[in-house]
């Protein structure tokens, strides 16, 4: 009887440097893994030579795969490289001031404003057109559409050459008839304009976060359309018809076709991605409370993750752009492989944010660039080996070096001091990002877990846990491609919100009730397309609570079934205990201080079936069979140390510093008086010599 054909799940996520494959065997939970060069010029290349270089070697084709989840920072990358088209915005009349006037807060306190320009608005000025109508924050109509408005509106735009517009009225998260006769308008004087609708990109109040969203939305439409459009193409000549999902920020995905109506959802994409599959991995391992930290060739992106959940924040924003779409809270800062030493007008030694990404790359890259970078201060301290990706990408000491000396030589520093210096602020760098996410939300850093992963997430991990007091980091096996294999235990999930703000005392239950089950509706119809049936799906609710006077909001769960008197309070009890934590005080106890509530949220979810995790057998004799050699390498002082290669290694070995662990994309440098053990699914997990 032959076998049954074997069926795999593939995972890419595209990074700045390097595209991530992960592929996993549906039987037996085993997965494959491979890196390819990004292709910044045309991200799907890289993509689709991924796809063949992880089935070549898993001898499959594409018959044999069942589904492929894909990362993108196509979406990311567009805003913060500012290659935004010229967009459109329509609004209520009186409204047109809506983006200049923004918000009055300023960036590092208000010690900040003589030095602070407010950055350039999303449209400029004269590509603003109003429409007269309004409408109350109920939602009811105060004053008439006016049609004559909005033809003019779209024939000016048309005029114009202006192809993507965004849409947002006043209060129309409350009623959207006002919006939605607006774009029957544009479909009728503008019918080859790119439209986005704030009632359908973010039914929320706060109207200037509210239009930014819905721009955002509209920016990035045409470029993520086709480029998703594009993949879809040509990943039907390797599989044809292979359901295709693209990651979201809100820690779920969404297939291809969905995707390309509601592009602002894949902000956060590969970051997302990275923080779930660290999750699973370091819950499997026995750790509820995880500090995920990803280190790529550009930035690291660091999270908080509690009971295998990581945190979401609708306060986020992409470069100067705030979003108040459900993301997972994640904080970056510039210190990759690639981010760029540099001095200061005073002189001074600064690391990043600028990268010398891809291409050219750092200066120890065949064709490098002219700046030195993290990497090659690693290289010429012998932190990671003389070349990448087994031996693909050869790596130059010597040109790492040169460029590290003539630095070097206006800081009147030595080689060595000037390559420490440099790892050392990155490594406070990315210690000020942990802290971010622990100590400015309530949380004490010193109770968690350290995940390091990216292909340079781990390379500080032991100055990490010294800067910030970390009981321990815990390394998973290929840890540059857990982004990838983060999109293989991702569920389907679609965030709805609306707007109902009511004092605690006077709430209406009906109407919430009533709100929540159009939410969910609303959630149900969506699963349905994605093929789940009604019996599959998960409602998940939230709401978002604020004492009477506040300017925002904490968002705290709301339990199924029917809402009445007892659940809503509760709710207002969850929305004190979190107020608590996240401030250091509530009014619980303080009648007169009422409790509001804001936003009511559905987040449907269609679950996927998650890769197994798979223990390794044991293996004979100890660490020292996976010796392959030694070399020099700086710590405190240059010291003789061991290599080992990580995948021949097994469960129980304990590798004591200094020592250097190795595999294909990433490489672990364990600092003197600290120890890698490998646990029972080939983790390594670092800690103090001193602790044991």
């Amino acid at each position: 009887m032959s076998a049954p054909p074997r069926r795999v799940r593939i995972g890419i996520d595209t990074g700045g440097t390097f595209t991530d494959v992960v592929a996993v065997d549906e039987e037996t939970g085993q997965t494959t893994t491979t890196k390819t060069p990004s292709t910044p010029a045309d991200p799907a290349e890289g993509f689709l030579t991924g796809v063949r270089k992880v089935l070549d070697l898993m001898d499959l084709s594409g018959e044999a795969v069942t589904a492929v989840s894909h990362g993108t920072t196509v979406a990311t990358n567009q805003l913060l490289e500012g290659k935004l088209d010229r967009i459109g915005f329509i609004t209520t009349e009186g409204y047109e001031s809506v983006l200049e006037i923004a918000r009055q807060s300023v960036p590092d306190g208000y010690g900040n404003s003589y030095f602070w320009v407010k950055p350039p608005r999303i449209v400029p000025a004269d590509l603003v057109q109003t429409v007269r109508g309004r409408l109350d924050h109920k939602g009811e109509e105060v004053r008439p559409f006016d049609e004559d408005d909005a033809r003019a509106a779209a024939r000016f735009f048309k005029d114009a050459g202006i192809t993507t517009l965004g849409v947002c009225f006043l209060h129309a998260y409350a009623n959207d008839a006002h919006e939605r006769r607006m774009l029957e308008v544009i479909r009728e004087e503008h019918p080859g304009a790119v439209v986005s609708l704030s009632s359908e990109v973010l039914r929320e109040y706060r109207e200037y976060e509210r239009s930014v969203t819905t721009l955002v939305d509209a920016a990035v439409k045409p470029k993520v359309g086709a480029y998703v459009t594009n993949i879809r193409t040509r990943l039907d000549e390797i599989a044809p018809g292979v359901p295709f999902y693209v990651m979201k920020s809100n820690g779920g995905v969404l297939s291809a076709g969905e995707v390309v109506h509601q592009p602002i959802t894949t902000m956060l994409s590969g970051p997302a991605a990275g923080a779930l599959g660290a999750a699973l991995i370091a819950g499997t391992a026995g750790f509820d409370r995880v500090l995920t930290c990803d280190g790529g060739g550009t930035s690291t992106d660091v999270t908080v993750v509690i009971d295998g959940e990581p945190t979401l924040t609708t306060e986020g924003s992409v470069g100067e752009y705030p979003s108040k779409i459900p993301m997972i809270d994640v904080v970056t800062v510039g210190a990759g492989g690639g981010s760029i030493a540099w001095l200061s007008p005073e002189g001074t030694l600064k690391v990043g944010p600028k990268s010398a990404g891809a291409d050219p790359g750092p200066m120890c890259y065949p064709n490098g660039g002219d700046q030195p970078t993290v990497t090659d201060a690693h290289v010429v301290l012998g932190r990671i080996p003389p070349h990448l990706l087994g031996g693909e990408i050869p790596l130059s000491v010597e040109a790492a070096g040169g460029g590290l000396e003539q630095l070097g030589g206006k800081l009147d520093l030595s080689l060595e001091k000037t390559a420490t210096g440099i790892l050392e602020i990155s490594a406070w760098n990315q210690a000020n990002a942990l802290r971010q996410v622990t100590v400015a939300r309530g949380l004490d850093v010193r109770d968690f877990t350290l995940t390091t992963f990216g292909g340079s997430g781990s390379l500080l991990a032991c100055r990490l846990m010294d800067i910030l007091n970390l009981p321990r980091t815990l390394v998973p096996p290929n840890p540059g491609n857990v982004s990838a294999f983060g999109l293989l235990t991702v569920d389907v999930r679609n965030d709805y919100v609306q707007t109902v703000v009511s004092k605690h005392t006077d709430l209406d239950l009906a109407r919430v009730q009533a709100v929540y089950a159009d939410l969910e509706a609303q959630a149900q119809v969506a699963l349905d397309g994605e093929g789940f049936g009604r019996d599959q799906q998960r409602m998940q609710r939230t709401a978002d609570l604020r004492y009477v006077g506040q300017a925002f909001e904490v968002r705290v769960p709301v339990a199924e079934g029917v809402l009445d008197a007892a659940a809503a309070e509760a709710v207002a009890q969850a929305f004190h205990a979190a107020h608590r934590q996240l401030y250091g005080y509530d009014f619980a106890d303080d009648p007169r201080q009422a409790v509001e509530w804001v936003n009511l949220r559905v987040s449907g979810i269609g679950p996927i079936r998650r890769p197994d995790m798979v223990e390794l057998a044991p293996e004979n004799g100890g660490p020292e069979r996976a010796v392959t050699g030694s070399r020099r390498v700086f710590f405190d002082d240059w010291v003789d140390t061991p290599t080992y290669n990580r995948p021949d290694l097994g469960p129980g070995d304990v590798v004591a510093g200094p020592a250097i662990i190795e595999e294909f994309g990433s490489t672990v440098p364990v600092h003197p008086g600290f120890l890698a053990t490998v646990d029972a699914h080939g983790n390594l997990l670092l800690t103090k010599e001193s602790d044991k």
